[in-house]
């Protein structure tokens, strides 16, 4: 019994991805965006009205991640002037990191400058977190999920959801904060220990996305504290979210 259980364990070969940081995701992803410096004023035009959720911008033109759902209609529509390529490395404590410019393909990153002295002290060895879900459509909430798999394993690095925010050293936010949620997600909010980390995942929790003008949507508590990290995605990737994270922490 023992030597078949063995066996069929070398035929599955690795289950895991040994190394987070130095991963790749296969092309045909849709990451980071880089946009050409010869797209012309015109294709400027059509890229800004075909965009579903007004994340492209003129003067100077800008792609703002954001608010983008990356649906790739302003690529299609310009003949890849506008191209999403396979870096998923898109996490950034300063939200004008996410603006996208013309002819410009730097990474993202996380600002240590920016980060809070604490964060890096207290929770470079271990970080639990609260995952609120303020309306979201549970595609984001499944890619979180999945950062704690056989696959992503961030638990390696001490990382993890956890129940209550009595427990938790931050709180983790998806969905684009409907009215229904608002005032629970300020409870929780209160309810974890100081100092706290606020993390937004995906385009609905940084921006609202499409649900941004809509009358059920009250985002009074994201405007009016910092977040420490934003996560880009619709949804946002395991990779991007555990990455930007261990940027932020400063973990090696």
């Amino acid at each position: 019994m023992a030597l078949s259980i063995i066996s069929i364990f070398r035929r599955h070969g690795r289950q895991y991805i040994k190394d987070l940081r130095k991963a790749a995701i296969p092309e045909g992803f849709r990451g980071r965006p880089v946009i050409s410096a010869d797209i012309s004023p015109e294709e400027e035009k059509i890229a800004v009205t075909v965009c579903p959720a007004g994340a492209i911008c003129t003067g100077p033109f800008t792609l703002d991640l954001g608010k983008c759902e990356f649906c790739i209609e302003c690529s299609f529509a310009t003949a890849g002037k506008i191209r999403f390529t396979n870096d998923h490395r898109m996490a950034t404590n300063l939200r004008e990191s996410l603006f996208i410019k013309t002819g410009i393909d730097n990474p993202i990153c996380t600002d240590p400058e920016l980060t809070r002295k604490e964060i890096h002290s207290y929770f470079r060895h271990a970080l639990k977190l609260r995952q609120v879900s303020a309306g979201g459509d549970n595609s984001a909430e499944m890619e979180l999920n999945a950062a704690g798999n056989v696959n992503f394993d961030m638990g390696r690095y001490g990382i993890e959801f956890v129940a209550s925010p009595r427990h938790a050293d931050g709180i983790v936010i998806t969905g684009p904060v409907n009215a229904n949620m608002a005032e629970a997600l300020q409870i929780c909010y209160e309810a974890v220990p100081s100092p706290k980390i606020v993390i937004l995942a995906g385009t609905a929790a940084i921006s609202g996305g499409i649900f941004k003008d809509s009358p059920v949507v009250d985002r009074k508590f994201v405007e009016n504290i910092t977040p420490d990290l934003y996560v880009p995605g619709n949804p946002p990737h395991p990779l991007t979210f555990i990455n930007g994270i261990l940027d932020l922490i400063r973990k090696k």
